[in-house]
């Protein structure tokens, strides 16, 4: 077996949860390979000396690596899936950050979760994925995301109009400042936020959520994600922003979107003692009395 190690160079990813993985790793004859950037990272920050081989892309470990270890937040396993792609690697997400709804394994039972992995006490979360089919070539052959496709006024200026449809037949023209095309898995990030519908992960839905719409009775609408969206920008400005995840590109009013469920999933590692409900409540704090 084989595991990978991906994190970003923050000192909050510290070495002793290096230390505490390749301890265990060797006792159970498993190969550790460590990012390079991180590795380097820890090498200069933090004196470490352990001997431990390298990866820096998804050509180094589709076929060679069994399970990715995250160490980090959501975003740090939002950035995993450029490693991951269509490999099918399942993905176990330690959050040392602070609000995760993937990284759910608190810092804290970091060698428990290593333990639970190890031992096949854990279960794989299928995670639909958004893929953008046009326009071709824009975000490299990085073309998915886990949470969402949205698309943003570029500027200070004016709102702007999205026309959308669904299956070639027209939804609506939304007055806004964007546009959010979620998965049910990003429908706990931004499209909450902008006061969106929480699905449950295995919810075979995207939900389309408006960012500050002019007209107050236009609200998020749920479809099925077997759904081809397509939309089209207008506005005063000559650009707008698009993204796919964290990653950005700008386009103009020339360029019809569109997008669709991808064939494959992102499989995330889910240990025995969690629970997305239980995610929930804890994350947004429901059912918390200050009273008491």
């Amino acid at each position: 077996m084989t595991i990978a190690l991906y994190a970003r160079c923050v000192k909050d990813n510290h070495a002793d949860y290096v230390k505490t993985l390749s301890t265990k790793l060797n006792k159970e004859n498993v190969q550790l390979i460590i990012h390079d950037s991180y590795y380097a990272f820890l090498k200069k920050e933090f004196q470490f000396n352990l001997e431990i081989p390298t990866y820096n892309s998804y050509k180094c470990i589709k076929g060679k690596v069994d399970y990715i270890i995250s160490l980090g937040g959501d975003g740090t396993i939002l950035e995993t899936l450029d490693l991951v792609r269509d490999s099918g690697i399942p993905v176990l997400g330690v959050n040392t950050g602070r609000l995760g709804f993937l990284a759910s394994v608190y810092k804290e039972d970091f060698s428990l979760a290593i333990d639970g992995l190890l031992s096949n006490k854990f279960k794989l979360d299928k995670r639909s994925l958004i893929e953008l089919e046009t326009p071709s070539g824009l975000f490299g052959d990085l073309k998915w995301a886990v949470n969402e496709l949205t698309i943003l006024k570029k500027d200070s200026s004016s709102m702007i109009s999205i026309d959308a449809s669904i299956n070639g037949s027209f939804l609506n023209s939304y007055w806004a400042d964007g546009l959010i095309v979620s998965t049910p898995t990003g429908s706990t990030a931004y499209s909450l936020s902008c006061g969106g519908p929480i699905m449950v992960p295995d919810a075979e839905n995207f939900v389309i959520t408006p960012i500050a719409p002019h007209n107050l009775n236009v609200r998020p609408i749920i479809i099925s994600s077997n759904s081809e969206v397509s939309l089209m920008v207008h506005g005063r400005s000559p650009e707008y922003l698009l993204s796919l995840d964290s990653r950005h590109a700008t386009i103009d009013n020339t360029f019809e979107i569109k997008l669709k469920k991808a064939n494959f999933t992102f499989n995330l590692v889910s240990l025995e003692t969690q629970d997305f409900f239980k995610t929930l409540r804890d994350k947004l704090m429901w059912g918390l009395d200050k009273r008491n």
